[in-house]
């Protein structure tokens, strides 16, 4: 059995967010019939978006959607796609709706899965133009390191949902995480590094960690491997993410196209 690489944290809602899990679910959180556990997907189940959006356009798929801020503004800046966003914690899931309903958005939908089975056997092969997973647990402590979602095993499940020629975007705040991130693309046959061999020196965002020593054990080692992407300009500021930068720690962004 794999690890799973989140903690069951509270599901209980309350207030506005269970208002709008109770008016809106039915219509905005996605049907999904169940196998063993209540974020499990049954491997029968395949996501048709055309029916669910009642169009047809680019499916963008963000694994781990947290509070919804990426998805949404995404959605808001992006008329023209559609977007899955996909959680295990109900309040999360929630909150999202929240959002879609204030801002009187049609092309969000949310889903309450774990991500290896929405890739696996939830989606269609190749329906995805683009897979976002920003900030997934870092796991941080070593002897955690194996509940980390974005390993060798993950990158044929991200593959196998995007179209030739999609996109895999993936940021962090933990310099290991993203050490491993870069070489899971590297190592993937299915995957070409959009910035390969890019930022490499003192203008690579390793480098930046490593003389801080904010997580990781300071040094004055230059990352001369690089392969990092600017930062995705469409991924909005999020609180998470201004308090890695208060804290002082550096961002990873990456980048790479399916083959």
């Amino acid at each position: 059995m794999q690890p799973v690489s989140f903690v069951r944290r509270g599901t209980r809602l309350q207030g506005r967010r269970q208002q709008a899990w109770d008016d809106h679910s039915d219509t905005l959180a996605v049907d999904v019939p169940r196998h063993i556990a209540d974020t499990s997907v049954h491997p029968d189940y395949v996501f048709d978006a055309a029916a669910e959006f009642g169009r047809t356009a680019p499916l963008v798929v963000e694994i781990g959607s947290g509070l919804g801020d990426a998805v949404i503004h995404a959605a808001k800046e992006n008329p023209d796609k559609d977007f899955l966003a996909v959680e295990v914690y109900t309040p999360g899931l929630a909150q999202t709706i929240q959002k879609i309903v204030a801002n009187e958005l049609e092309n969000v939908r949310v889903v309450q899965a774990n991500a290896p089975e929405v890739l696996s056997t939830m989606l269609p092969a190749g329906s995805v133009s683009e897979v976002w997973v920003f900030f997934p647990d870092p796991w941080h402590k070593s002897k955690h390191n194996k509940r980390r979602m974005v390993k060798d095993t993950f990158a044929p499940l991200v593959s196998r949902v995007l179209s030739p020629g999609g996109i895999w975007r993936l940021a962090t705040d933990w310099s290991t995480y993203a050490e491993q991130m870069l070489h899971v693309g590297i190592a993937s046959e299915d995957f070409t590094n959009l910035h390969d061999g890019e930022r490499t020196g003192s203008e690579s965002p390793l480098t930046a960690a490593r003389l801080s020593g904010v997580d990781c054990e300071q040094s004055d080692e230059q990352d001369e491997l690089g392969g990092w992407a600017p930062r995705f300009d469409g991924r909005i500021l999020t609180s998470f993410e201004n308090k890695a930068h208060k804290a002082g720690r550096v961002i990873f962004d990456l980048a790479f196209r399916k083959n």
